[in-house]
């Protein structure tokens, strides 16, 4: 990867890499930059991509784009599809109160009917709401976006991730699997929308089961070098003490916690694995990466629901950055060794 921050990579034979991308509402935005950055890097080729909620839909819209128009077309897709969630956005009842755009804060705790939403989410269920919440306009947005059949057909593996509201277990959908209902299903919040029904069981967002899943990038890939987009704190400096701020650290302690469990598991596996056999080398031999940034510390729960324009090429802009810091301080570990230590991260666990 290049160090000077020029958009043209330095020679380098080519390396099959694999994307785990989390979710988090309108803060995937983030993921797109560090996406459209590490398209400027031409000898890194990704050959499979797991995603969980917004996660999925940059996996999927990244992976389309790639099959039809290569790395430009890629481009060209994740810019077409969070234009158009921005349109959508436009006519949103969360909003952000005029004080807040005029000192430049993006959050939605003032809003008024944020404030109200989210009461009612803690006593009514979305069954009671007529329908209110069974239309989402993400449907339409990725139909557009997207040709499934064609996505099928693709060579970049997908997994995307739902939970089986029954079971509470994940669900791990593939790429000849992929539909608008399964993206659904992978973002689906149960607070806001009735759970969406695949082969007749009912999934709600993939974060509580998977945020994103990781084992089959190491099982069912020859890619050994994993770039892991985090989107959810894992650590925040403060403890909250506001009723909102407890509920929203709890959400990213569940949504984190499958995540650092399955980092565990791999980092356990690594230790005890045989690393003479086939399955143990693929255990031995995974390299993991870290794309991430302080400034989604600073971002409210409440922001993943802000999806105006200027909040969302800010996000871009901030996921391009990190991607560039990752390039400078840790490309030269890419295809060689893990620049993320994970075994420390998840030490007394």
């Amino acid at each position: 990867m290049p160090q000077d921050g020029a958009t043209t990579a330095v020679e380098r034979a080519p390396l099959l890499i694999d994307l785990a991308l989390q979710g988090g509402g309108s803060h995937g935005a983030f993921a797109w930059g560090a996406l459209d950055r590490l398209l400027d890097y031409p000898w890194l080729e990704v050959e499979a991509i797991s995603g969980t909620s917004a996660g999925a839909m940059n996996a999927a819209v990244f992976a389309y784009g790639m099959q039809v128009g290569g790395r430009e077309g890629a481009r060209t897709h994740l810019h077409r599809f969070w234009r158009a969630v921005s349109r959508a956005a436009m006519a949103s009842p969360f909003q952000r109160t005029p004080v807040d755009r005029m000192m430049g804060n993006w959050t939605l705790d003032n809003s008024p009917m944020y404030i109200f939403a989210d009461m009612m989410a803690r006593f009514v269920s979305p069954y009671a709401l007529s329908g209110l919440y069974t239309w989402n306009p993400l449907r339409d947005i990725l139909d557009d976006v997207i040709d499934f059949k064609a996505l099928a057909e693709g060579p970049i593996k997908l997994f995307i991730t739902a939970t089986n509201v029954r079971t509470g277990r994940g669900r791990v959908f593939r790429r000849h699997e992929i539909t608008a209902d399964v993206l659904l299903a992978s973002a689906c919040l149960p607070t806001m929308y009735e759970p969406v029904w695949i082969d007749g069981e009912a999934y709600w967002d993939g974060g509580y089961a998977g945020n994103p899943t990781i084992t089959p990038l190491v099982r069912e890939c020859t890619s050994r070098d994993t770039f892991l987009v985090q989107i959810n704190p894992v650590t925040r400096p403060d403890v909250p003490r506001h009723a909102r701020d407890i509920l929203n650290r709890v959400n990213e302690v569940s949504f984190n916690a499958t995540l650092l469990k399955e980092l565990k598991m791999i980092a356990l596996m690594r230790q005890v694995v045989d690393p003479g056999s086939v399955e143990g080398r693929q255990w031995a031999e995974m390299r993991l990466h870290r794309i991430t940034s302080e400034k989604m510390v600073e971002l409210s729960a409440s922001s993943k629901l802000n999806a105006e324009w200027p909040f969302l090429k800010m996000l871009r802009d901030e996921g391009r950055r990190a991607a560039m810091d990752f390039a400078t301080t840790s490309g030269a570990d890419v295809g060689v060794r893990s620049s993320f230590q994970f075994e420390d991260l998840l030490e007394g666990m």
